[in-house]
C-alpha cells in the first residue's frame, strides 16, 4: 500500500469527525454535550442575517392583506368557538354520528366477510366435485 495524500487526509478526516461526534454526543461526559450545545447556541445567536425590501405600493398592499387575513382567521376561530359553546352539537352529536357510521361500516365489513367465506367454500365444493367427475370419466 503506497502512501498517498488522499488516503492520509481521508483517515485524518474520519478521525476528526469521529472525535467531534463523540464529543458532541456526550458519551465521554455530559459536560461535553452541554458545552457543544451552548457553543452551537452562541454561534447561532452571534451569526445572523438581516434583509429588508424598500417599501413600495405592492409591499404595503400585501402587508395590509396579510394583516386582514390574520384578523379574519381570528374572528373565524372565535365564531366557531362560540357556536360550539352555544350548540354543544360538536360534543354530543358528533359522537352519535361516529357511532352510527362505525356500526354501518362494521355491518358492511361483516357482510363482505361472510360473502368471501361463502365464495371460497362454494369454490372448494365445486373443485372437489370437478375432481370426482374427472376421476370417474
Amino acid at each position: 500500500m503506497q502512501f498517498s495524500l488522499y488516503r492520509f487526509s481521508l483517515r485524518v478526516g474520519v478521525m476528526v469527525m469521529a472525535s467531534v461526534l463523540l464529543f458532541e454526543s456526550g458519551v465521554l461526559s455530559p459536560v461535553t454535550h452541554q458545552l457543544a450545545k451552548n457553543t452551537a447556541n452562541y454561534v447561532a445567536s452571534a451569526v445572523g442575517m438581516f434583509a429588508s425590501v424598500e417599501p413600495n405600493e405592492i409591499n404595503v398592499i400585501t402587508s395590509a392583506l396579510t394583516q386582514r387575513e390574520r384578523e379574519l382567521d381570528e374572528r373565524e376561530k372565535s365564531v366557531v368557538a362560540r357556536e360550539m359553546s352555544v350548540n354543544r352539537y360538536g360534543e354530543a352529536g358528533a359522537g352519535l354520528s361516529q357511532r352510527t357510521s362505525t356500526f354501518i361500516l362494521s355491518t358492511i365489513l361483516f357482510i363482505m366477510l361472510v360473502l368471501i367465506v361463502l365464495n371460497f367454500s362454494l369454490d372448494f365444493i365445486y373443485r372437489r366435485e370437478a375432481r370426482k367427475n374427472e376421476q370417474f370419466s
